[in-house]
């Protein structure tokens, strides 16, 4: 059954903020074939033109350069509002900190404001970085989180938190229909490689045959969640009518260290691993509890780590015109 036609009232046209970006251009693709009218907004800070190009011949998409932290205004009926404007990966938001801070505050108050006078729903992209480093392992959606505020990573961690504050605060004031997802590691086409998130890393320094630069000791864990089984989940939320907060992501649980090796084996590669310092309030552990997820949304992820990660090098690959590795009978020839 479509998730699109699942809520009482369908969604016809959706607006998503940061509509450009790694995420949001995939939840574009996935409403438009569901025949959902979308609205992207962007202002490119992170966000890529080339990751929303292929969607701009398609009468149902719809692109608007803007900034949501100064001004927000959408003409025409919008059903669903769903707000991923925001730097997610490490090296974005310490090079864009009072950015990061701005969107996920006066960002998400102006995207609900939107969502109220539209009365539509709103779905926030929350993280598990709101958990910080856990001392509940794995984490359910009822755990409050180890945030350092004034370590570098709280202007990211913080900002989805005062987010999460603010769409609750609209629920319970200001009666928006509002949900939260908690999004964990999340991988696949479309990610930078340069954004200093450690697969996309990981492939590029594989491909070039650098080595693969591991921080810490590498034991440090983390659950990694294929793209559209993400955006599957993401979905079931809006079209639930559930408030969340809900963890999206996949409970697979991996060392950093067993990550590189498998990019390594993936690329072909003969990179070696190199460890260097590992960064400030780097979180040791990092695993979804989803059993919200399995008992209201009937999610759960079906890509498995070594099939999306065979996609997601392969467009790596083919982005970066690295050519397939030599077989032996090649090699011979």
């Amino acid at each position: 059954m479509s998730l699109i036609r699942s809520r009482t009232s369908p969604v016809r046209r959706a607006v998503v903020t940061g509509g450009a970006g790694f995420l949001g251009s995939h939840l574009c693709e996935a409403l438009l074939r569901e025949g959902v009218e979308v609205l992207a907004l962007d202002n490119f800070l992170t966000g890529n033109p080339e990751n929303i190009e292929h969607l701009l011949s398609d009468p149902g998409f719809r692109f608007l350069r803007c900034d949501v932290t100064d001004y927000l205004h959408v003409s025409g009926p919008v059903d669903l509002v769903l707000h991923f404007a925001s730097p997610a990966s490490p090296v974005d938001y310490l090079k864009f900190p009072v950015e990061t801070l701005n969107v996920g505050s006066i960002g998400t108050w102006h995207a609900l404001g939107l969502a109220r006078e539209k009365q539509a729903r709103f779905l926030l992209a929350s993280t598990s970085e709101v958990y910080g480093d856990p001392q509940v392992h794995p984490q359910p959606e009822s755990y409050w989180g180890h945030v350092n505020p004034v370590g570098p990573r709280g202007v990211y961690d913080e900002a989805k938190r005062y987010a999460e504050a603010m769409t609750t605060a609209y629920r319970t004031a200001r009666g928006v229909d509002t949900a939260i997802v908690r999004i964990f590691n999340t991988f696949g086409p479309r990610m930078r490689p340069d954004d200093g998130r450690a697969i996309p890393t990981f492939i590029r320094q594989a491909l070039a045959g650098e080595p693969v630069t591991v921080t810490g000791n590498g034991q440090q864990t983390r659950s990694v969640c294929y793209v559209d089984d993400l955006v599957r989940g993401i979905l079931a939320l809006a079209m639930s009518g559930h408030p969340g907060p809900v963890n999206v992501g996949n409970p697979h649980e991996l060392t950093v260290a067993q990550i590189a090796q498998d990019v390594v084996k993936a690329c072909g590669s003969d990179s070696g691993i190199r460890y260097i310092d590992r960064p400030v309030d780097d979180p040791q552990v990092r695993r979804p509890d989803t059993t919200l997820a399995r008992q209201v949304l009937g999610w759960e992820p079906e890509v498995h780590w070594e099939d999306g990660l065979a996609r997601t090098v392969a467009w790596f690959r083919e982005t970066l015109d690295v050519p397939e590795p030599a077989t032996e009978l090649t090699a011979a020839l």
